[in-house]
């Protein structure tokens, strides 16, 4: 069985939608995603504590590229060893 992909805009809408007062349960049997998975996005896309105006998938993205370029930064100081003059 192969598994459903949904867009960011789709999520966020669904969690929109439950902050305006639908139901999860609601929400579920109309665009038949399970519970499970719509508290997930709630979680997700709900402003983290003690960070102002960002969701946890933001701040996992920005983790995410802070990993990315702290491993550039390892790569660029191994290539001035190699290439600096003696």
């Amino acid at each position: 069985m192969r598994k459903k992909r949904y867009s960011s805009d789709f999520k966020l809408e669904l969690v929109k939608q439950y902050r305006l007062g639908t139901a999860v349960s609601k929400l579920s049997s109309e665009y038949g995603i399970s519970e499970v998975t719509i508290y997930k996005w709630i979680k997700l896309y709900s402003p983290v504590e003690g960070v102002v105006d960002m969701t946890k998938a933001e701040v996992l993205t920005v983790q995410k590229e802070n990993e990315r370029l702290k491993q550039e930064v390892d790569i660029f100081k191994k290539a001035i060893t190699i290439f600096a003059p003696k």
